[in-house]
């Protein structure tokens, strides 16, 4: 009933091929949805985000049309029905970079991405950093972009970045979207999700480095993170790690204001992700995500790096199923 419409426009347009898919280009892409946005105010008079009621089936939810020449596909629509606003928070030897294709693939569906740098990561040689350090350059890029109505996404340490900062600006965040990520209890600190031998092993690493940061020997960086990658693919992903700050792993964080907090939020889950052992007292889903109460669940395959690289478009889409409204 309510593809009648669209439908009509496009096949006056001409923009219908002959298999069925729709093409257009960007600015067709504009020109079309303020006369889709005629049609369902009339069709929905009481109804002031007429896309929220726009039905949408496919067969696939990774399958996307080829896109050439700024053309875009009828699925590129269904992502691009409201424009939002991601602050994307990159996780334990990781970088703004590693969000490169991911923020791409956000961008080209028309949303908004900032990826700021966290502390002692990254082109910051300084590893003496807190984890209060951490959360406050986040909350300080936030207000001083003066950004609201955000979507707050963190990977990996990421998680209990995004809780920290949570308690501080609760009235410019959207949602929360937790992608493999750590979810603390209050008086608990990242250490404490590791069972007790992965504890010593990282631990250990930072005790014979003169910084006591910790860089991860690849035979286990190469097992854990990027267990999906080819041999290749998981040494060019390694080289561009910098060692990580130990301080900020071991601190116990008062996360009683995160608890009484009601913003949304949603968990990604990606079935092959290793970095956390799997268990009952262990791991991402359910043990970690179980902490959040009501929650969004989207789940999908992939490591913990790798497929950030490989397959961006495939995340970009979980990131906005786990995001919009």
């Amino acid at each position: 009933m309510y593809w009648a419409p669209f439908n009509l426009i496009m096949h006056n347009m001409g923009k219908i091929n002959k298999e069925g898919h729709l093409l257009m280009t960007t600015k067709e892409h504009s020109d079309v949805m303020h006369q889709y946005n005629y049609y369902f105010r009339h069709m929905n008079p009481n109804q002031s985000t007429p896309y929220s009621y726009q039905p949408y089936h496919f067969n696939n939810e990774y399958y996307t049309n080829t896109t050439q020449n700024g053309l875009i596909d009828q699925n590129d629509l269904y992502f691009r029905q409201h424009i939002l606003t991601f602050v994307l928070i990159h996780g334990s030897w990781a970088d703004p970079t590693f969000w490169n294709g991911i923020a791409g693939e956000l961008r080209k569906m028309g949303h908004i991405v900032h990826t700021p740098q966290l502390p002692g990561h990254g082109t910051d040689k300084n590893k003496n950093v807190t984890h209060a350090m951490i959360t406050q350059s986040v909350v300080e890029y936030i207000t001083t972009q003066n950004l609201k109505n955000i979507i707050l996404v963190g990977h990996s340490f990421g998680g209990s970045v995004i809780q920290k900062v949570a308690e501080q600006l609760p009235d410019r965040i959207k949602r929360l979207v937790f992608w493999n990520a750590f979810i603390l209890k209050d008086g608990e600190s990242m250490a404490d999700q590791f069972p007790p031998q992965g504890q010593q092993f990282i631990l250990g690493l930072a005790q014979q480095s003169p910084d006591h940061s910790i860089k991860l020997p690849f035979s286990y960086f190469r097992e854990v993170f990027v267990n999906l990658a080819d041999l290749q693919t998981a040494q060019q992903i390694y080289n561009s790690t910098t060692p990580e700050p130990s301080a900020p792993l071991t601190e116990k964080l008062d996360l009683k204001a995160f608890y009484q907090l009601t913003i949304p939020r949603s968990f990604i889950n990606l079935l092959e992700d290793t970095a956390i052992p799997a268990g009952e007292t262990y791991g991402w889903y359910p043990h970690m995500a179980s902490r959040l109460g009501i929650f969004r669940f989207i789940q999908g395959h992939g490591d913990h790096m790798t497929t950030a690289k490989l397959q961006p478009r495939k995340v970009a889409h979980l990131i906005v199923n786990a995001g919009r409204d």
